[in-house]
Order: C-alpha cells, then structure tokens, then sequence
C-alpha cells in the first residue's frame, strides 16, 4: 500500500494556478496586496484543479503512541499523561478537540502505540504495540512496523476523504516525541543538537543535556540512513510521527489539502516529502512552533509558516488555528469582487 500510494502522487495542476492567478488579479485590489491568502488560494487550485474552492468537512487525524525512550530520563511528564490526554480528545475538552470545535473540524484519535488503553469510547484501535521500543538500547521498531504505521496512517486519512472530508491537518499525541521527532531531524539533517532539541514539556538545563546526549549515542548506535527515510524511522522514530506521514502521503495521493501542526508534525511532513517530493505541494505549514528545530524544518521544506504564535503544545493546534485562515482565503477567491464588476474590464 505504501508504495502504491506513492506511486499515485502527482504534480499540482499547474494550468489551474495560473488561472487562479489570473483570478486573483483581476479582483478589487493591488496585485499580491494579499499575500499569503494568495499563495494559498493558488496553491488550493493546484491541488484540487478547479480556481474556486469550499473546505466544508474538516478533520484533524491525531495519531497516538508513547515511547521506549522515555525511559532514559528524556522528559519530565510521566508517561501515563500520553493515554490521559487522548482521553482528552474524545472527551472534546483537550486543546486540540476544544480549537478543533471552534474551527468547525471533526476530530479521529488513532491509537497506534500507546502503554495503556483509553477507557472512553471513541479512539480508534489500531495498536502495534504497547510503545516503540527505547532506542537508546535498540532501534524503536522494525522495518515492518514502521511500514506498518505509516499505512495505517494511510488507511485512516482515506477513510475520512471515502467520508466527504475536504481538508485534513497532523495532530499526534505521546509523552517524549520532541525526542523521537529531534532525534529523526538530526539523523536526516546532521546538524548541531544545539539548534535541532529544545526543551519539550519543560526540561531544565541538565535534562536538555541528557537529551542531546541521548540522541547523539543513539544515532550513533544505530547509524540511521539519511537517505532512506524508513530506516531513519524504524531506528530512532515513533508510530505517531509514521501515522502523520502516512496522512500526508493520503493527502497528495488523493489531491486533497493536508495541513501540518508544530514540530512533531514538521518531521513527519519532511519524512512524508523524503519519500516523496511532490507531497510538499500538498501541505498547508500552520504555525512556527517555539522548538527550536522547527526552524530547521521550514528550511529543509523551503516553507514559510502562516502564524508565529509562540505555541509548543502539538497535538494538532496550530493547525485549528489555521483552517480559520484557508476559510478566509478560500471565501476571498469565491466572493470578493472583481474589476469587471465596476466596470473596468
């Protein structure tokens, strides 16, 4: 399935963008006085071929899953908050479910690894195991769950489009994944730990250094293949940052708008585009997440984020916030007047 959905991805319709730019400067004002909200309207009809577009369904697919690293020390929440949270979510009352609301977005909360079972009603089962393995002593999972996990994301993200969704965003969930998520970044970029880890939930000074050092001897331990992005993933990645890559590769395949979160969500985009190129013309970036790493991210996609807001939650915020702003471009395009209304051919 992976491959076959790869295979499946093609280029934006660049005939359809260049109608929208004509579109877009015939309307009632200077031309690119609108700046991003026209990127973003040419960038939706290159995805979806047609000049004028609705997002009327929108979901944010949440994949869930801890980590064996959290075991080194690597964070200060207790792992058992991972499972909480998702709770969380189908209660409605996490961040996510609660900006997710405003924003007019269903949510579907994946269970693809986590320790403990949510006892409410509502996330979806598609466990692997309990936890990816620590690989600070062995790498976090086998080839064939790391596979796995990304076609599970796959799966699920067609499921919504089979449903009528029209727009998709990455939200994860997992207690250590700035670990796992700084760990893939400096296995596929090489650059210094100093500018790739941040703090995550809280970590003081010597938590930081652990950390770094962490990551560091684990790469060096496994020696995880930049330029094969599944190795990079089995060896020091997690199911949740798979599942998101697995939604960004159904986006592209199916041409549809996929939007990407924080950090976390910034590596599995950057998995998803390592695998394949064209997915990067399917992915709307949300906001400028306070790790620092996600710097890093935006200069390996070449990508500019819509919001700098200062946000580090994840879970899939960031880009609740943004479907407000794909709305507001999206009704630009379908509404506002044109030269030729007042006459002015």
């Amino acid at each position: 399935m992976l491959q076959q959905t790869i295979n499946s991805i093609k280029p934006l319709h660049q005939e359809a963008m260049e109608e929208a730019q004509k579109h877009l400067d015939f309307l009632l004002k200077p031309q690119g006085s609108l700046g991003k909200l026209e990127d973003i309207a040419r960038q939706m009809a290159g995805i979806t071929g047609n000049v004028q577009n609705t997002l009327a369904k929108k979901m944010i697919i949440v994949g869930c899953s801890d980590n064996g690293i959290h075991e080194e020390g690597v964070a200060v929440t207790p792992q058992d908050v991972s499972w909480l949270i998702a709770d969380c979510m189908v209660r409605g009352i996490a961040g996510v479910a609660t900006l997710g609301r405003h924003a007019g977005a269903d949510l579907r909360v994946i269970d693809l690894g986590l320790l403990k079972d949510v006892p409410t009603p509502g996330v979806v089962n598609r466990k692997i195991q309990r936890s990816t393995s620590n690989f600070a002593k062995q790498q976090a999972m086998t080839r064939e769950e790391a596979i796995r996990a990304i076609e599970i994301g796959i799966e699920e993200t067609n499921k919504a489009f089979d449903e009528g969704y029209d727009l998709v965003a990455t939200g994860e969930v997992g207690i250590a994944n700035t670990t796992t998520s700084s760990a893939m970044l400096y296995a596929f970029t090489g650059k210094s730990l100093d500018v790739l880890v941040g703090r995550g939930a809280g970590l003081d000074d010597a938590g930081l250094k652990l950390k770094k050092e962490c990551i560091q001897q684990a790469c060096e331990l496994h020696k995880p293949d930049a330029a094969d992005p599944i190795d990079v993933l089995a060896k020091v990645g997690g199911f949740d940052i798979a599942c998101m890559a697995g939604t960004f590769l159904a986006a592209a395949a199916r041409r549809k708008p996929v939007v990407m979160d924080g950090f976390i969500s910034g590596v599995a985009a950057l998995l998803a585009v390592r695998l394949c190129p064209e997915v990067k013309g399917y992915i709307f970036p949300s906001h400028g997440s306070a790790e620092p790493g996600t710097r890093v991210i935006f200069e390996e996609l070449g990508m500019e984020p819509m919001l700098q807001m200062n946000m580090r939650l994840g879970e899939g915020t960031g880009a609740a916030l943004a479907f407000h702003i794909l709305d507001a471009a999206m009704y630009m395009m379908n509404n506002m007047g044109t030269f030729a209304h007042i006459g002015m051919a």
